[in-house]
């Protein structure tokens, strides 16, 4: 009886043999098919083995999630957002495999009490410039061809004071990084030629347009039609203190505030309110899984 049971207890060695050679395929064969399914991390690897206690092996947050003080602390944001969401509005998705660049933003801008505001110098009131001149506006003279004529048949020469906008050359330089710059005015090129030359050294704008480029609806004349820049607008903007000057292309307008020397100041000093009401960030950001910086408007 006890070499019955011996015999029974241990097997002989050619079929221990057998059984840890199958052992060890049917190890090999799991591997494969989870390198099949999606090529596993070496954490995974041990932990399959068996080393499920080294969590040193995992980089992963998550493998010291057993802590309290860990599991409170911040986690990565899982990425929920398609990538042309994530990239910047000039590099799309499509562009950054192809190599290609989509067309820049193209960016309308109005003159008159949009970037500057000009007077007659000899009109303008004491009290406007001495307003202008204790904000620190940055004014200059100039001498414009009049379509008027002289009693000689000379062409009148007008002398106009020009105040820029607070910020004007360093919204000019920020914005033209990213966008082409076009000057749709409704002003006549006696004008305004000479003056967009002075605010413009760097010749930033790529085009002109002046008051011939402008059409006469039944509501309005002098309206800016967007189509005479391209057909396809849907990557174009224009900024104007007149709404009724994109009455043509209303989504594609931004309405400003009128620019005067004699109110130089924007009403709107803080644009943080008006911005949290039109995009509501924070809730986006906590929406998210992001704590808040500062909510405080």
């Amino acid at each position: 009886m006890a070499e019955l049971g011996q015999a029974q207890v241990y097997a002989p060695k050619p079929l221990q043999a057998w059984r840890s050679l199958l052992n060890w395929l049917a190890f090999f064969f799991q591997i494969i098919v989870q390198i099949l399914r999606g090529t596993p991390s070496c954490s995974q690897l041990f932990s399959f083995i068996g080393f499920r206690q080294f969590s040193f092996l995992s980089s992963s947050p998550s493998s010291s999630s057993s802590s309290p003080s860990s599991s409170a602390s911040f986690k990565p944001l899982p990425v929920q957002l398609p990538l042309t969401e994530l990239l910047p509005d000039h590099v799309s998705a499509a562009d950054d495999e192809s190599g290609d660049a989509v067309d820049k933003l193209t960016v309308v801008l109005d003159l008159d009490e949009t970037l500057v505001c000009a007077y007659e110098t000899s009109s303008l009131p004491a009290i406007v410039r001495n307003q202008a001149a204790e904000a620190g506006l940055k004014w200059f003279e100039l001498e414009c061809v009049s379509v008027d004529r002289e009693g000689e048949g000379k062409q009148k020469v007008n002398h106009v004071t020009v105040f820029e906008r607070p910020g004007l050359q360093e919204f000019l330089q920020q914005i033209s990084k990213f966008a082409d710059l076009v000057l749709f005015t409704a002003g006549l090129e006696g004008y305004a030629r000479p003056l967009v030359d002075r605010i413009d050294l760097e010749n930033r704008f790529s085009r002109r347009l002046y008051r011939p480029a402008t059409i006469s609806t039944k509501y309005r004349e002098h309206v800016k039609d967007l189509s005479c820049l391209s057909k396809d607008l849907n990557r174009t903007v224009i900024v104007d203190n007149n709404p009724f000057s994109f009455l043509l292309q209303p989504m594609n307008g931004i309405p400003c505030i009128p620019f005067s020397a004699g109110q130089p100041h924007d009403e709107q000093k803080d644009v943080r309110p008006v911005l949290y009401e039109r995009f509501r960030m924070p809730e986006w950001f906590q929406k998210h899984g992001i704590p808040a910086a500062d909510s405080t408007v």
